[in-house]
């Protein structure tokens, strides 16, 4: 059930391809002008994006004139929380009732805070939420960077509603036990998005390390072995990595 009620539009603009951000933040995303204005959507606004396996997120809404018409640009740790990845289709919709937290209930996932003493929301989650109206939703996780160190939070309750704006007045509660980390990927993890410098190869590179898996019958039909790794050539340092 999603967090608020987003406002439906029949015109398919709302539907948008992952691409990735020029600004890393965990809460803003960006659209192509017209889209923003096709869709009724101002700077600043919440929006409700729905992603894969029934999964949504609520992010902030920014403009970008360099992003194509047809995508929308989010870093990694929207793309987790709505389980995509770069090239995958998304929707948007304006969340039109968002409300401010009055209470939002925060825990740190216990393999990122080893060796970290202090006070963490210190460190980590005050300066994060201060002045900023950071929407949040139930269940998501975030990143926060501190230091030499990167802390993952999931969101564990939100009042009054499912989703919401952490406002100056919002009380931010992060006592309990740290939590396990179940089928959630790490939002530091090295995927096809970190690989540098080759934006319009990679559908290729992903076609080359998912087929395999995905047909595993087309190599033994043709007799020949799957690929086992990839072979990145730099000409401008004249090295090679493999």
């Amino acid at each position: 059930m999603s967090c608020c009620f987003p406002h439906e539009t029949k015109k398919r603009p709302n539907r948008l391809i992952v691409e990735e951000a020029i600004v890393d933040d965990n809460s803003v995303i960006a659209l192509h002008p017209n889209i923003m204005e096709e869709l009724g959507l101002f700077r600043g606004d919440a929006i409700l994006i729905k992603g894969k396996r029934r999964r949504e997120t609520v992010c902030l809404a920014d403009y970008d004139e360099t992003c194509e018409a047809s995508k929308i640009r989010m870093n990694k740790v929207a793309r987790s929380n709505l389980r995509v990845r770069l090239g995958d289709m998304v929707s948007v919709h304006f969340c039109s009732n968002i409300k401010y937290g009055e209470r939002i209930h925060v825990l740190p996932l216990d393999d990122t805070i080893e060796g970290i003493d202090g006070n963490l929301f210190e460190a980590f989650l005050k300066p994060y939420f201060s002045d900023s109206y950071r929407p949040v939703k139930k269940g998501d996780l975030f990143l926060v960077r501190g230091g030499m160190r990167s802390v993952e939070f999931k969101v564990i309750e939100t009042d009054p509603t499912e989703c919401c704006l952490v406002a100056p007045h919002t009380e931010i509660y992060f006592e309990g036990e740290p939590v396990k980390r179940e089928d959630e990927e790490r939002l530091d993890d090295v995927g096809y998005e970190d690989i540098g410098g080759v934006r319009k190869q990679l559908g290729k590179i992903r076609e080359l390390v998912e087929l395999p898996f995905r047909h595993p019958q087309l190599f033994k039909t043709v007799g020949i072995e799957p690929p086992k790794g990839i072979c990145f050539t730099v000409l401008l340092a004249l090295e090679r990595h493999c």
